[in-house]
């Protein structure tokens, strides 16, 4: 038996097994969200963000979060053994003229594989670890 969680490229490709999760973070969008398009409403200035890096079976090294697919690095505590982290509380500044901004976070493990800024297709959807992106408006 093959299984159904496969990395493969065709229908006919057996491809490989997927054997563990691959590394991934994810904030918790701030502001207030739009209604029809979830994009979040934010007042410029100060914008805390919190959220959770993890990774199969490895420790995770580093997170960082964007404004503009610039990535920096912020601080991190460690939780779960070591396989999961906590993103410090980060403070983004989000200048002080309106205007539409993409967040985005994104992790390393410890063993220098980082989430991808775009996702690698597969036949069956496995794996999708790609960076997350929160569109915000600053009001």
């Amino acid at each position: 038996m093959l299984g159904a969680y496969r990395y493969s490229q065709e229908k006919d490709e057996s491809g490989g097994p997927v054997t563990f999760m691959k590394v991934r973070a994810l904030m918790a969008p701030p502001g207030v969200p739009d209604f029809l398009t979830r994009t979040r409403l934010v007042e410029a200035g100060a914008v805390p963000l919190s959220g959770r890096a993890w990774a199969g079976r490895t420790g995770i090294s580093r997170v960082e979060v964007s404004t503009d697919r610039w990535f920096f690095m912020v601080g991190c505590a460690t939780g779960g053994g070591g396989l999961a982290l906590r993103m410090a509380r980060v403070v983004l500044r989000l200048g002080s003229l309106p205007g539409n901004y993409t967040l985005c976070v994104r992790a390393t493990d410890t063993e220098g594989n980082a989430r991808p800024v775009t996702q690698t297709w597969n036949y069956h959807g496995v794996g999708n670890n790609m960076v997350q992106r929160v569109d915000v408006v600053v009001e």
